[in-house]
């Protein structure tokens, strides 16, 4: 929490400042990885306000500084940052704050409004000056499917998303500008703000960009989706422009999309291809409009998922090899990076049908994104980093996850098989999986470590966590039933029973989640078995899931 109204003075002015002292240790509990998330609206128990106003605009503040040291310019070289958000309710405050932040440091402004994430992304790289970009920064006010209270900022440069230390930078510089805020320098930024900020319509120039990418897969056909029915589902988040903006104008019918309009309260479901409702919410919506195919976005668009015309879906390991299918098609042999959940099927069908390699890498967008690109600059090819959430990238479209361009890659693969007189709707899709083996079952539980148990004697839950791993490895050694993964590169990995599990730590939370795929109920419960033998004595381990999961018929 943040310490409440400690007033301080600044030296220089000889008044107080116009906001409660807050030290870096405050600033950094902001960040997510290489996200920035805090709670932005009053209206939950238990979780004050911790990203105000005035906080965004430091945190631009502290972006802007760092993006002047990067671009190895100074504010008279008039620096341009794109701003962009999703549907949330607070979206509008903070951009106006982050509005405020850039302009009092002397940058060049210009608001997206309404938009999605991998569109702030494309405005680095985009030429066209009547729209004002390429810019040389952006930033993204979104916290992906969290709750309607929660809100946060993603930045780019031409080079990419940043990264942790990125950043980490960025919020120790934030909290050293925001404890030199005085009335008068916050009125100073807002004048500059008022005077300076341009708006554009970005999101015509991407969707446009998209339109193109089809219509040149199949061959120049101005609707090569003409007579395919297609449903969206955006989840009331930014992603309900896809029917309008990208889908109609190839020719395909759009009727029966649902929640295309933005309401940052998510009345109908949680903006996330993961979550089961929301995958149900496009079932049946694909069902009951007898269409061909379903899409699905999360909040700000960074992921999706898709249905078939039978009402089957394609996200997670579907996904996967749904794209690993298309780009092993254009790229044979190719490597495919995925997270470290993924399916013994999964590579299984990469391999041995499709011909290509499955790197399993940690878990977390930025780490498979990256994992990927380090594997290219070492010389092993690598086309698509995709992780079961529905974060999937592409070489081709600068490692960017980007949801609506993953959809457009499955739009392609229809528009070309009409292109080139194939017919059948979705089917084509369903084809390129078949034979990929699912489990009968499959489960994630969680289990939490008590930070405040006295076994954690003042440590911290990841040196805990590292304990409890090092003992499930050990005692894998002793069962002859298992056998540990030979490579891996997160938790613990075992195969077993025909099936596995793997144990890990979660990136930021004080949890260790534990995935068991396995032929039946029976064999995933031998599994969960031998790990409750090796973790069953850790007092500050919560293993009431995997007690439920094991006693439950």
């Amino acid at each position: 929490m943040f310490v409440p109204f400690i007033w301080i003075m600044v030296t220089a002015s000889a008044s107080a400042t116009a906001v409660p002292y807050l030290n870096k240790t405050d600033f950094l509990r902001l960040q997510n990885g290489s996200d920035i998330r805090g709670v932005a609206v009053d209206g939950v128990e238990g979780e004050p306000v911790n990203l105000t106003e005035p906080v965004a605009e430091a945190i631009a503040a502290g972006f802007a500084a760092w993006l002047l040291e990067k671009k190895k310019a100074d504010a008279s070289q008039n620096l341009r940052v794109s701003i962009g958000h999703d549907s949330r309710i607070s979206a509008k405050l903070l951009q106006n704050a982050i509005s405020r932040g850039l302009a009092g440091a002397g940058l060049e402004v210009v608001q997206y409004g309404l938009a999605s994430t991998p569109a702030m992304f494309n405005s680095t790289l985009t030429k066209n000056e009547a729209f004002l970009c390429p810019v040389d920064g952006s930033i993204m006010i979104t916290a992906s499917h969290l709750p309607f209270n929660r809100n946060g900022f993603k930045f780019f440069t031409n080079a990419g998303g940043l990264g942790k230390t990125d950043i980490k930078d960025i919020l120790e510089r934030a909290a050293d500008i925001y404890n030199q805020f005085t009335a008068e320098s916050l009125a100073n930024s807002e004048r500059k703000a008022s005077s300076s900020i341009k708006k554009v319509d970005y999101m015509n120039v991407y969707t446009s960009d998209l339109v193109k990418a089809v219509r040149k897969a199949a061959g120049g056909l101005e609707k090569p989706l003409d007579g395919f029915h297609i449903v969206v589902d955006a989840g009331n988040g930014a992603g309900g422009f896809f029917a309008e903006k990208v889908l109609e104008p190839l020719g395909a019918i759009t009727s029966g999309s649902q929640f295309l309009e933005p309401d940052g309260l998510f009345p109908n479901h949680i903006p996330n291809p993961e979550d089961k409702t929301a995958m149900k919410a496009i079932t049946k919506a694909v069902l009951e409009n007898k269409a061909d195919l379903g899409i699905i976005f999360d909040t700000d668009v960074d992921r999706s998922a898709a249905v078939d015309f039978s009402g089957r879906e394609f996200n997670r390991n579907r996904l996967i090899a749904l794209m690993a299918a298309i780009v092993l098609e254009e790229h044979p042999g190719t490597t495919i990076v995925t997270d470290s959940v993924t399916s013994d099927g999964l590579t299984t069908f990469i391999e041995n049908k499709l011909g290509g390699k499955h790197h399993r890498f940690k878990r977390g967008y930025k780490n498979v994104i990256d994992e990927a690109i380090r594997l290219n600059s070492v010389g092993e090819e690598s086309h698509l980093a995709i992780e079961t959430s529905g974060h999937g990238a592409l070489k081709e479209n600068h490692w960017l996850d980007d949801g609506a361009y993953l959809m457009v890659k499955i739009l392609n693969k229809l528009a070309s098989a009409r292109a080139s007189g194939i017919h059948g709707g979705s089917k084509i899709l369903t084809e390129l999986i078949e034979g990929l083996q699912e489990p009968a079952f499959s489960i994630e539980l969680r289990l939490k470590i008590n930070q405040n148990h006295p076994d954690l004697k003042g440590g911290s839950f990841r040196e805990y966590g590292e304990t409890v791993l090092k003992q499930l490895e050990k005692s894998i050694g002793s069962d002859p039933n298992l056998r540990k993964a030979p490579v891996n590169y997160e938790g613990v990995r075992v195969s077993g029973y025909g099936g596995w599990f793997l144990l890990r730590l979660s990136l930021h939370d004080p949890v260790l989640p534990l995935n068991i795929e396995a032929p039946s109920n029976d064999d995933a419960v031998k599994l969960g078995l031998a790990v409750l033998a090796a973790v069953k004595d850790f007092a500050g381990l919560d293993i009431s899931a995997l007690d439920k999961f094991l006693k439950s018929p």
